[in-house]
């Protein structure tokens, strides 16, 4: 390990908490911000404190459709991608990939250009997916004693949050495509103008613009950590206490009664095919004017159930599966409320907005992309969460690129890739990876800075030249 690379990391190492200290710091910081930002010249400091705590309060227990709703949404996305990461196939394809990382640099080529592609799918997928081939990388080293930077396989990991908020299951863009959902949200938040009744997805997830970035993302991420891992020395042999766990699956040779029939491998394959057959039967009768306008969160959980089912065979090893991936969103399910009362107090006090409209207000319709990809990240810093901030930015930005005639798609893509680029330097969804891979946040978060610096230069660029 060089001097350099070691100093690196130690700093990292001081200065980082873990992930729920950070969510009770961030909680703090933003009610000091609230307080001296925000408070109205006729309320007392007092009053205004106890205000901010309501707006807190409400927040955690937010019952709106981008609130515990969405939270149940994510967290079902997050197990079933962990379900299907642990079945058959996907097991299989994690044993091929092994064979090709025999180093450092091949094996972070290898787990980014893996997770990235499964993330443009499902998040939940990408993140899990990345997470179990990094966790079985380390094996693999630690059974033959075999140094390896383990820090930047699990930073490569990572790497597909970056990318997922611009692909099939992007919370803001899915919620777009919805018919009569922009104009209902506006409603809701006073909005005057005319606005459409949703965004194609041909204008936004299959843009030609977004379809480039991943692209971009998809060859310039793995090439740049194979390069970081050819020139760095911070190298270690990785310690397990035990293997990570797998399903194994059960005959039920000697199961006799009703019971048999969570063992029948027809009863499940019958299962995962009919669900699935509904997902289709549901995309073939959509009415709506988008070829794509009914891939919503609902729809991703429905055709991720079916898999997960289908490919475990039968009920017992889904079952099985679902209880070895819950554990590892204990750490998210725990903060997801704390973030949910960030969001309350930047809500409750309009510190969003201060954010938001102070951006704006200097923008034109050709600058107004790239202004909402900067504010987009710093909120995503307090709020990481997609679907929440769409839901407390969105009018912001819809209201904007109404009023100042800008290319609305375009907006919305810019506030998803600033959403997803500061998940580089917030690790609340690092949390399952961690808890896999058993790494400490100041392991990764080294590398993932550089990819953050990474991805302003290619998210940036691509929004200020695209016309």
């Amino acid at each position: 390990m060089t001097n350099r690379s070691q100093k690196f990391i130690s700093i990292f190492k001081r200065i980082l908490p873990s992930p729920f200290s950070i969510a009770i710091l961030l909680t703090i910081f933003t009610i000091i911000l609230a307080q001296f930002l925000t408070k109205p010249s006729n309320e007392s400091h007092g009053e205004y404190f106890m205000h901010i705590l309501r707006s807190w309060e409400d927040g955690l227990w937010d019952e709106s459709a981008g609130g515990l709703y969405f939270a149940f949404q994510m967290m079902l996305i997050l197990v079933l991608g962990h379900v299907l990461a642990l079945s058959g196939p996907i097991d299989k394809l994690i044993k091929t990939l092994l064979k090709y990382c025999t180093t450092t640099a091949n094996s972070v080529f290898v787990v980014s250009f893996g997770a990235i592609i499964m993330g443009l799918f499902n998040w939940g997928l990408g993140l899990i997916f990345g997470a179990i081939l990094a966790r079985k990388i380390g094996e693999k080293f630690a059974s033959s004693q075999s140094a390896i930077n383990y820090g930047l396989v699990g930073a490569a990991a990572y790497s597909t949050m970056m990318v997922w908020h611009g692909g099939l299951s992007g919370s803001a863009t899915t919620k777009a495509m919805e018919e009569g959902y922009i104009p209902s949200m506006m409603q809701s938040v006073g909005g005057d103008g005319t606005y459409p009744s949703f965004l194609p997805f041909e204008s936004t997830i299959g843009s030609g613009m977004n379809i480039l970035v991943a692209l971009l993302c998809v060859t310039i991420i793995p090439l740049f950590l194979y390069f970081v891992a050819k020139r760095g020395e911070v190298k270690i042999i990785p310690k397990f206490n035990e293997q990570f766990g797998t399903v194994q699956e059960e005959s039920g040779d000697q199961i006799k009664g009703a019971e048999r029939l969570d063992y029948s491998n027809i009863v499940g394959i019958i299962l995962g095919v009919g669900i699935l057959l509904i997902a289709i039967v549901k995309g073939y009768n959509y009415q709506g004017e988008s070829s794509l306008g009914f891939i919503n969160l609902n729809y991703i959980n429905l055709t991720l159930l079916g898999l997960s089912i289908l490919f475990h065979r039968s009920i017992v090893n889904f079952v099985k599966a679902v209880q070895l991936s819950v554990g590892d969103i204990s750490g998210i399910l725990i903060q997801f409320p704390l973030y949910f009362g960030i969001l309350g107090i930047m809500k409750g006090s309009g510190l969003i907005a201060l954010f938001s409209d102070s951006i704006i207000a200097i923008a034109s319709d050709y600058s107004l992309p790239v202004y909402t990809f900067i504010s987009a990240g710093v909120v995503n810093f307090f709020v990481p969460s997609g679907g929440g901030q769409w839901a407390i930015q969105g009018p912001i930005i819809i209201e904007a690129a109404t009023q100042l005639n800008a290319d609305l798609p375009k907006t919305v893509l810019a506030m998803t890739y600033g959403d997803q680029l500061t998940n580089m330097l917030q690790p609340f969804w690092a949390l399952p990876l961690l808890g896999i891979t058993k790494l400490k946040p100041y392991q990764i978060l080294p590398y993932t800075f550089l990819l953050f610096i990474l991805g302003v230069v290619i998210f940036g660029a691509v929004l200020l030249f695209w016309p």
